[in-house]
């Protein structure tokens, strides 16, 4: 299996709605550098990050490099672009929309927490993220309105909001 890089949002975010373990199920291992590991502080992914196995911390050669993202970008993005460079790997897993731009920029494949509920439900993981969609939003997830119904349609479910979305 391909190696997969990943930042600090995806992790946070799947673990405040309980489903870290997608990563897994999708990718089987996930590669992290340390200052995504140093940026992850909730309680809750703390623990997780350190139940799990099949999370790697994997450090950064490329210091120089990190410190030329940093003029843009915070350490932990700086970092997880750099690894998936040094790593080639298949795929980085970003949320932020300038680490994301970068990312692309020098060729590397991105994908968001969105887009992996999305990859989940069409493998067959998971049956519906509506749910999950909801429980995001509720954590403090920032996700438009129009977003949040182009996903759900994307995923072929309903897109009507309800007061409790």
């Amino acid at each position: 299996m391909a190696d997969i890089d990943s930042n600090t949002g995806p992790i946070i975010a799947l673990t405040g709605i309980g489903q870290l373990d997608l990563l897994r199920r999708l990718f089987g291992a996930v590669f992290i550098p340390p200052a995504v590991a140093a940026e992850i502080k909730d309680e809750n992914s703390v623990e997780a990050l350190r139940q799990t196995e099949w999370i790697t911390v994997q450090p950064v050669t490329g210091v120089l490099a990190v410190q030329v993202l940093q003029n843009e970008l915070d350490a932990g993005e700086s970092e997880a672009i750099v690894l998936a460079r040094e790593l080639h790997a298949e795929l980085l897993l970003l949320d932020e929309r300038a680490a994301t731009r970068k990312a692309r920029s020098i060729g590397l494949q991105t994908i968001g927490t969105l887009g992996l509920l999305l990859l989940a439900k069409e493998q067959g993981i998971v049956r519906a993220i509506k749910p999950m969609l909801g429980e995001l939003r509720q954590s403090g997830f920032h996700m438009s309105i129009p977003l949040y119904r182009q996903v759900l349609e994307s995923a072929g479910e309903s897109s009507d909001i309800t007061p409790d979305q």
